[in-house]
């Protein structure tokens, strides 16, 4: 007599991050962009930090757009617990970044107060960056 499949349940790792960006990797809404060229996970802190640094230089002219969202929670167990008794609750939110993914967009805004305004920001990321342009971009806008 056959017996049913048993099931297995298996827990969720964290997995790996490979390849290059499948989405989000053409600007949709503004003229300049910030994409990276590394593989990260980037905080919702860092995300939040690269704007503040980004606006506050644009003296808040033109617009950024920020392409990224931290949906993947990070869980944490406390410090001296003993092992067992279920998973961590969640310490902080990530973004997945893949080589490729465009991080930040602005208009509105000369290509050099962009540029400087994107590379501040970059400097509070975990990866490497880019800065690119769009193609239809004419120095009078």
């Amino acid at each position: 007599m056959l017996q049913p499949k048993r099931q297995k349940f298996r827990k969720m790792q964290k997995g790996r991050m490979k390849g290059i960006s499948g989405r989000g990797h053409l600007l949709s809404n503004g003229m300049f962009g910030l994409k990276s060229l590394e593989t990260r996970f980037i905080t919702a802190r860092q995300i939040e930090a690269a704007r503040i640094a980004a606006t506050r230089y644009m003296k808040r002219e033109g617009q950024l757009w920020i392409k990224i969202f931290p949906d993947k929670p990070i869980t944490k167990k406390p410090l001296e617990v003993r092992m067992g008794k279920g998973k961590g609750a969640p310490e902080y939110f990530v973004a997945r970044v893949l080589p490729g993914r465009i991080m930040f967009e602005v208009a509105g805004v000369p290509m050099d107060v962009a540029k400087e305004a994107l590379r501040l920001a970059a400097q509070k990321l975990p990866v490497k960056t880019k800065f690119i342009v769009a193609r239809d971009y004419t120095a009078a806008d």
